[in-house]
């Protein structure tokens, strides 16, 4: 049994911390009881910050770690891609599993319990097999050409099956509506969505809203230049266009667990869209790897006031600095502190687990789970994150 008390402790039951409280876990991690102290300055082991559930990454690409400090910051889009297809082999096999296995050992050890994982190949599979962290794999495809759907597709299958053979949870998933023909939208998504789980890359930058609704801007440019084809031209949002794709796999509604991943160019008559067909949509958000690319951040306010299913995620090392969700969590801070720590805290712990159906035993901390314990060092007074605060598990 191991009990820790903390000057504020955020069991995420409502945004609210509980100040000087406690949180009490048997020898496998379970917790046992979680509750105000009743004497605080009695405790024997007194942790100087917050106390926290572990968070779930609920977008990450881990296996372009190899990839960090190499990337040019403020390209937009169409220059961002530019770089990841100048540079995503830059590195050998055996360092790019250096790199991404260094991460995920760093991120467990400050905190992250779960992650949604991007991967284009095989590089992470038995990294992640190996970590207590929980992982489900996302098996993103792209192809412009529509003759070549069904070969994606099938490289696509193989590749699930490889994870599977490491004990992963996997789903093929598309990437975006402007490195896909309409045809791979529709077929890749039909493969996540049956296996209850859908990742997808959505209103990033206002070069791919211009593609979809008008067929200008640079990213149109890119692909005419590379002599690509083009989506169609549909004088809707992007997501509009998702919408539209998903349709053809079935019906309305969809019940499948939907992660809508950065969001930068929402707005209310898109995000309605969404909520009239699908009912377990989640909104990731990446606000680093937002402002490292185009200086930009997702409409936040416009999402709570909604209010959409936040989550948190950190991107990846070509267009962030760091796989550091306590950082994330803090721009965010910073940038909308209207926001209770709190509430940001649940997008960052529970949202995510529940997104991954995860969330009986992550997310939150209360009796009968075993979401890791985590403290944050260096917050303030009031239990608020500041320019210096970290995190490291302790449970």
């Amino acid at each position: 049994m191991k009990r820790i008390a903390a000057r504020f402790v955020y069991p995420l039951d409502s945004y609210d911390p509980v100040y000087e409280g406690y949180v009490e876990v048997d020898d496998e991690g379970t917790i046992v009881s979680v509750g105000k102290c009743d004497d605080f300055l009695s405790e024997k082991n007194i942790w100087d910050g917050a106390i926290i559930p572990g968070m779930v990454n609920a977008h990450c690409h881990v296996e372009l770690s190899h990839l960090k400090g190499k990337f040019r910051k403020g390209s937009g889009m169409a220059g961002f891609i530019d770089q990841i297809n100048a540079l995503r082999d830059s590195s050998s096999r055996d360092e790019k599993i250096r790199r991404l296995s260094s991460e995920m050992d760093r991120m467990w050890k400050s905190g992250v319990s779960a992650m949604a994982d991007i991967s284009n190949c095989d590089d992470s599979f038995a990294v992640k097999a190996a970590s207590p962290m929980y992982t489900r794999t996302f098996l993103e495809v792209f192809g412009s050409e529509p003759q070549d759907c069904a070969a994606v597709i099938e490289g696509a299958k193989a590749l699930k099956k490889e994870a599977e053979s490491y004990g992963l949870d996997a789903s093929i998933t598309p990437h975006a509506c402007y490195t896909m023909s309409p045809q791979l939208v529709t077929a890749s998504a039909a493969e996540g969505l049956s296996t209850g789980y859908l990742s997808y890359h959505s209103q990033e930058s206002r070069q791919e809203e211009e593609m979809i609704a008008s067929g200008t801007g640079e990213m149109a440019e890119n692909r005419r230049r590379y002599g690509m084809s083009m989506p169609p031209v549909t004088g809707k949002s992007s997501l509009d266009y998702f919408i539209g794709r998903l349709l053809q796999v079935h019906p309305a509604p969809f019940d499948e667990h939907i992660l809508l991943v950065h969001n930068v160019c929402l707005d209310e008559t898109a995000a309605e869209a969404a909520l009239s067909v699908m009912k377990n949509v989640f909104w990731a958000v990446c606000p680093l790897s937002n402002i490292f690319i185009h200086d930009t951040l997702p409409p936040v306010m416009l999402m709570r006031k909604l209010g959409l299913s936040i989550c948190v995620g950190t991107d990846s090392l070509s267009s962030n600095y760091d796989l550091d969700m306590v950082k994330e969590m803090y721009c965010l801070q910073k940038n909308f502190p209207e926001v209770k720590t709190g509430e940001i805290l649940s997008w960052a712990c529970l949202n995510g687990a529940r997104f991954l159906s995860r969330e009986e035993t992550l997310g939150s901390i209360a009796p009968g789970k075993r979401p890791g314990i985590v403290g944050i060092r260096d917050v303030d007074r009031n239990g608020a994150l500041t320019a210096s605060s970290c995190s490291v598990r302790l449970v």
